[in-house]
């Protein structure tokens, strides 16, 4: 794995702010998941926790995985603050190696995971495998156009994926995509310019059975 995705640099990134992120849970998920049945869900990548905390307010059993034990610490401090922690298990994982195992949540939620391609499809390959019959993928990232903008984004096109990239690992006969979009919003670069950018969101459920 490249040295800027290992766990020295991201503990280093955590610990050179008070809040790497802005302790509120990510749209997308909001979006896409509010109108679930609570049940197991997994949050990788959960950074900080305002997803795996949002769900845990919600019902939800979570799973919340990441790199970070920086990350972790702040996010299991949170959560002891707001209430849930009973309802959450932090997991210190390589997202490059972890496995979730089968079919063991309602919801598998990986936002803004930007991995080389084949580490990145094989995780998203694992978490399909880990969402439960009827139960939700939902995958959330940064749209290649961004890529065409002046928001400070990794140069490196490889890190980026549609959600037709994400569809097209899904065998269509086990999957129904219920969301696939570039959806827009306005963000302000460097410069104080404001510009449009874009998020990947796919969203799949699994089919009961054939």
């Amino acid at each position: 794995m490249p040295e800027q995705f290992d766990e020295a640099f991201w503990d280093e990134r955590y610990r050179a702010h008070a809040a790497l992120w802005s302790g509120d849970p990510n749209r997308h998920l909001v979006g896409e998941a509010d109108g679930l049945a609570p049940g197991a869900a997994l949050d990788v990548g959960c950074g900080e926790g305002a997803d795996a905390i949002w769900l845990a307010e919600r019902g939800w059993r979570v799973t919340a995985v990441d790199l970070s034990t920086v990350a972790l610490e702040r996010a299991a401090s949170y959560a002891e603050r707001v209430g849930v922690a009973a309802r959450i298990d932090w997991v210190h994982g390589d997202l490059a190696i972890w496995d979730p195992g089968p079919a063991g949540y309602g919801l598998v939620s990986a936002q803004y995971l930007h991995l080389p391609s084949g580490v990145r499809q094989a995780l998203f390959d694992r978490l399909a495998v880990a969402v439960a019959p009827g139960g939700t993928l939902v995958v959330v990232g940064h749209h290649p156009l961004d890529l065409q903008t002046t928001m400070p984004r990794p140069p490196e096109p490889d890190l980026y994926f549609t959600g037709d990239d994400v569809a097209a690992r899904l065998n269509p006969e086990e999957w129904d995509i219920v969301t696939n979009a570039a959806m827009a919003r306005s963000a302000t670069d460097p410069e104080g310019r404001t510009v449009t950018i874009h998020d990947t969101v796919l969203r799949a459920r699994r089919r009961l059975g054939p």
